[in-house]
């Protein structure tokens, strides 16, 4: 196969790097660090212009805002972005599979209401799907949405909910029946963030104060307008917007940019002075690759049932094996990164270190991405 990207899109990345360079903090470490109101603020400009020039959707259908890129464009974007710390944000959520999921499962409304927020960058959602007793077995989730004149009203708790408190939506699971397959019986919903009985209470985590969140809904009343698809259907909503998150993360290319950065750091750039740091950065090459595979099946409509999930797996494990040899390579000094003298790319390597310990966590654990690989290689047709 010939991942050659094409000059257009070689170009974009070029322009995608310049853009980042002169709207964003030299030293911009993501929007889950202690003080995270300057960075906070720099992202939300920066999604803006990225907005203003179309870029931030470029891969959504023309009629809704976007420019119908191609997939190779959006994985050029993606990666970009991942690599310099996601100067979007947590924009990425609505860009990567909210918006899609109005687009595919909303009606008219819904669309005009909710996607030129997100092409804008004006608008930030948080997505209510985990529960304390409902995290990779999602289908167990008990927040209940009970029927009432004109809507439902709910009642229950999410937790490790990202950016819940900047938030202006949220897509939010609730169980609307009791029926005889879990998976049955969920219903998927849009609630502004402001409706009066929900409460955001953060979680103060290894991986800073700001990063999750959990989330209460007291007697919340929503609207039958803000049902996402078909009441008790919600389960293909979830598993679709599930599959976008957990595939439009490119971790290998943040990765990538850390190892170059610790290796300028503390040998110039040289070559691999050592086999772990020689292993990792194989293994950076390796989930690109199995990346771009399944990007290459989306194209040519020949995705293998295991692909994602494989492709996902080493991204993840990449993200910490490369955090754990960049905190070698950098001993010390990664802890001291104020210190006089130290080098500028030192600054945020504890903080990557902790961000990849969630890794093989966050939109389904490394353990229930293996069991989909077993099951679709075993048995395509389970999914």
């Amino acid at each position: 196969m010939d991942y050659a990207f094409s000059s257009s899109e070689t170009e974009l990345r070029s322009d995608l790097r310049e853009l980042i360079g002169e709207s964003m903090p030299a030293d911009y470490p993501g929007i889950f660090v202690e003080d995270f109101d300057e960075p906070l603020a720099a992202s939300w400009a920066f999604c803006r212009k990225l907005g203003a020039q179309n870029l931030l959707t470029r891969a959504w259908p023309r009629q809704y805002g976007g420019d119908d890129a191609s997939v190779w464009s959006q994985v050029v974007f993606n990666e970009e972005m991942w690599a310099h710390n996601e100067p979007r944000g947590g924009q990425y959520m609505g860009v990567t599979w909210i918006g899609p999921a109005l687009i595919t499962f909303g009606n008219e409304a819904q669309r005009e209401q909710h996607l030129p927020g997100i092409a804008s960058g004006d608008v930030q959602w948080c997505q209510g799907f985990s529960e304390p007793d409902a995290g990779s077995d999602l289908a167990s989730l008990t927040t209940r949405a009970t029927k009432v004149e004109g809507g439902f009203r709910v009642d229950g708790q999410k937790v490790w909910t990202s950016y819940a408190s900047h938030a202006q939506y949220c897509v939010l699971a609730a169980r609307t029946s009791v029926l005889e397959r879990k998976q049955d019986g969920l219903t998927v919903f849009l609630v502004p963030m402001d409706r009066e009985g929900i409460t955001v209470r953060r979680i103060p985590t290894m991986l800073g104060p700001n990063h999750f969140h959990e989330v209460f809904f007291d007697d919340v009343f929503v609207e039958d307008a803000e049902v996402l698809g078909t009441v008790d259907h919600g389960w293909e909503i979830m598993t679709a917007g599930l599959a976008f998150e957990r595939v439009g993360i490119p971790r290998y290319a943040r990765a990538d940019r850390i190892l170059a950065e610790a290796r300028e750091a503390t040998q110039g750039g040289s070559p691999a002075a050592s086999p772990d740091l020689a292993a990792a950065m194989v293994h950076v090459l390796v989930a690109r690759l199995l990346n771009y595979r399944n990007y290459d099946g989306r194209v040519r409509g020949e995705e293998t049932p295991a692909g994602g999930p494989i492709a996902r797996i080493a991204s993840t494990l990449v993200e910490q094996e490369v955090a754990d040899v960049a905190m070698d390579m950098a001993g010390v000094a990664a802890l001291t990164p104020d210190a006089p003298g130290m080098h500028p790319a030192l600054g945020h390597l504890e903080h990557h270190w902790r961000y990849a310990q969630a890794a093989t966590v966050a939109a389904g654990a490394l353990e229930i991405q293996k069991m989909l690989v077993g099951r679709r290689l075993l048995s395509p047709r389970r999914g």
